[in-house]
């Protein structure tokens, strides 16, 4: 049956949501800044997009901070994404109190003892939320990840735990950090740039991408809202037909 054409269209939002937070130092330079001033002005940006986010209906957003690569950056820029870092996490507390549950992937034996105590609090005093996960990739890298859970599962096979034959997708996804998290269904990259950049390349198997030219500090509700229609008029078959 044809749909009268003024019905408003339901939108179903995906379940999880990938973003990766691209073009602060880009922002910063247009404006003659140091690139750490785009990063902070990137951190209002997540913090509005993550309540939002909730507001449209999307259960999980994980959100790409700090990769496995960015060590390479200058000490300066690495320091400052840090401080804000924890920063931010204070600024945080209040999402304890709309519900929502924050969780942190990637290898934390890098950051400081601050940081990663903090992390800690932020996951334990947020574990019972339930209206949506936030989840914020941080020393993450999606290469290391999956090196990872084939290292325990190889020290497993070695202690005589587990059988080779026994190795399967559904063991690997449980030695992943996102071991019960959801895949991803849509990621979104803003600035301009074409690419995953490493970032959760097992759990995005089947996701959908949305490419824009915004730099991530100019990011809006509304272009959120966009990435969520394009992807609701995308057809997944998952290698069906």
């Amino acid at each position: 049956m044809a749909k009268d054409k003024n019905e408003a269209r339901v939108l179903i939002p995906p379940v999880h949501v990938g973003v990766i937070m691209d073009g602060n130092g880009r922002w910063a330079k247009k404006r003659g800044m140091p690139r750490k001033f785009g990063h902070r002005a990137g951190a209002k940006t997540f913090r509005r997009i993550v309540r939002h986010a909730k507001h449209i209906g999307i259960k999980y957003i994980t959100f790409y901070a700090f990769s496995t690569e960015n060590w390479k950056r200058s000490e300066d820029e690495v320091n400052a994404l840090m401080k804000l870092f924890e920063k931010n996490l204070d600024d945080l507390d209040e999402l304890f109190e709309e519900n929502v549950r924050i969780r942190f992937i990637g290898d934390r034996t890098k950051l400081s003892y601050s940081l990663r105590k903090r992390m800690e609090q932020s996951e334990r005093e947020s574990l019972n939320n339930t209206a949506m996960t936030l989840v914020i990739a941080i020393n993450y890298g999606g290469r290391d990840e999956i090196t990872n859970a084939v290292r325990t599962i190889a020290q497993d096979v070695r202690d005589g735990k587990l059988d080779p034959a026994d190795v399967s997708e559904e063991l690997i996804q449980s030695r992943l950090y996102t071991e019960e998290m959801p895949p991803v269904d849509l990621i979104i990259r803003p600035s301009g740039e074409l690419r995953l950049s490493n970032f959760m390349i097992w759990q995005a198997a089947y996701a959908e991408y949305y490419f824009t030219d915004i730099l991530w500090p100019d990011f809006s509700n509304k272009d959120l809202e966009k990435a969520v229609e394009v992807y609701c008029e995308r057809n997944r078959r998952f290698g069906g037909v």
